[in-house]
């Protein structure tokens, strides 16, 4: 029994004893209203995204009375929480901008609406990135079945010190050492000798700094990201095959690429995650830093990082793989909007939903500070110049993947980061070793499931 069920139980047994307390009449009391409340519920994680949604839905509500309340959730509990409340079919929110890696667990579990005609009757597949569609919406994966909107993109990006790129004495002393032009990385081998030279703990600065393992995803996403830009994969997601795949020599030099770089990050970077990765940047003592671009606007805000005027940002870079083609990948954040099966508001939030889609929301949402997906709003030169991580942004739509969508998927990060993450962050094994271990742990989730 692994510590994500044991959470979500306990949160479940917790969800009932209300539910018997009095969560039964306070429904009764509602579904009385004959649904005449005009008012939706979101539920999304405390962020400042969640903060722009609530800005943003004032204008739905001068166009049409229906107020918006968007219910945040600390992040360290998100996923649990709406887990629960939908295994106990409740109607506390009418949307939910869930984690994209769940959208497999909400519809075999039958928790969200299927969109699947609204999204192609109202052009959504063509108005919105393929990828994003089909990360944040599309369950099984190429099965053109959708239970959500493209909400909130995102992906893993980077940003880099200008003034110790382009510094002369640094850009003289990289040629000499490398044979090439010290600037933004044009492959991702690249960055390796970028953090190389950098490199100085003993006068307290560092090469890089990328994610650990927090637990969760964080080395996960890492990981599987540099697996992808080596020719790598995590599987196949229409079979389910593994073997020879999530060990293949693409993943297994990905692999080890990560490893090589997690030697150059500051100390105690073992369970850095996202606030670790800005705050070593913001500290002085590294270079450049991957994060979220979720994260990436405090890089660009004098307020909160003292080098944003010489900060400036790229997005991932392609690497030849072993096979000898070029890859280029980010692996994907962000979330999709899906309306809850049990909500007695449907008919409003369906009204929502048409509304954000629209080209002149999508437009708002980017101004806000939300991360579009829709097309026309990334394409539009007024976006590309708008923050200095745009167009970086713009490129990662166009190549990011996503992790297994599956319901087990909760199992799959566990074994991944306790697998994998004993190479990268203690040194234990070798890459091929850890891969070939992980591979015989999800065919047996694999098996256990059915898939296989």
């Amino acid at each position: 029994m692994n510590k994500r069920f044991l959470i979500i139980l306990v949160l479940l047994l917790a969800a009932a004893a209300f539910a018997f307390a009095g969560g039964q009449q306070e429904g009764a009391e509602g579904e009385a209203g004959g649904g005449e409340d005009q008012y939706i519920t979101i539920h999304w994680a405390q962020w400042a995204p969640a903060d722009y949604l609530q800005k943003l839905s004032e204008d739905f509500t001068a166009e049409t009375g229906i107020d918006v309340i968007v219910e945040q959730t600390p992040w360290e509990t998100f996923v649990q929480k709406y887990n629960v409340e939908m295994i106990a079919r409740s109607d506390a929110w009418d949307i939910i901008i869930g984690d994209s890696q769940d959208v497999g667990t909400m519809a075999v579990g039958g928790h969200y609406v299927e969109l699947t005609d609204w999204i192609k009757e109202n052009n959504v597949d063509k108005d919105f990135t393929a990828a994003s569609l089909t990360a944040y919406a599309e369950y099984p994966k190429g099965s053109g079945r959708y239970y959500a909107v493209p909400a909130e993109g995102d992906a893993l990006g980077w940003a880099y010190r200008k003034d110790l790129f382009e510094d002369p004495e640094n850009k003289a002393a990289f040629k000499e050492q490398y044979g090439y032009e010290l600037g933004v990385p044009e492959q991702y081998e690249d960055l390796k000798d970028i953090a190389e030279f950098f490199h100085d703990p003993d006068n307290g600065f560092y090469g890089i700094s990328i994610y650990g393992d927090n637990g969760y995803d964080s080395l996960v996403m890492f990981g599987e990201q540099c697996q992808w830009t080596f020719g790598g994969d995590l599987g196949d997601y229409s079979t389910y095959q593994v073997d020879g795949i999530l060990n293949s020599e693409g993943s297994i030099a990905g692999i080890e690429f990560y490893n090589e770089l997690f030697k150059m990050t500051p100390p105690a970077f073992n369970d850095a995650f996202y606030v670790k990765a800005n705050d070593a940047f913001t500290a002085g003592i590294v270079p450049m830093t991957c994060n979220y671009f979720a994260f990436l606007p405090a890089l660009a805000n004098s307020a909160t990082n003292p080098y944003a005027e010489d900060t400036d940002f790229f997005a991932c870079p392609p690497q030849v793989g072993v096979d000898g083609e070029t890859y280029q990948a980010s692996a994907l954040g962000g979330q999709g909007a899906s309306v809850v099966t049990y909500s007695k508001k449907k008919d409003l939030a369906m009204q929502w939903m048409e509304w954000f889609i629209r080209p002149e929301v999508q437009k708002k949402w980017a101004e806000l500070g939300g991360y579009t997906c829709h097309i026309e709003t990334l394409e539009s030169e007024e976006f590309l110049n708008a923050t200095p991580y745009n167009e970086a942004f713009k490129k990662s739509m166009e190549f990011f993947k996503d992790f297994w969508a599956v319901p087990e998927y909760g199992e799959l990060l566990e074994t991944y980061s306790k697998t994998v993450g004993g190479y990268i962050i203690r040194g234990e094994g070798t890459a091929e070793e850890a891969l070939d271990k992980l591979v015989g742990q999800w065919e047996e989730i694999f098996e256990r499931a059915g898939y296989l």
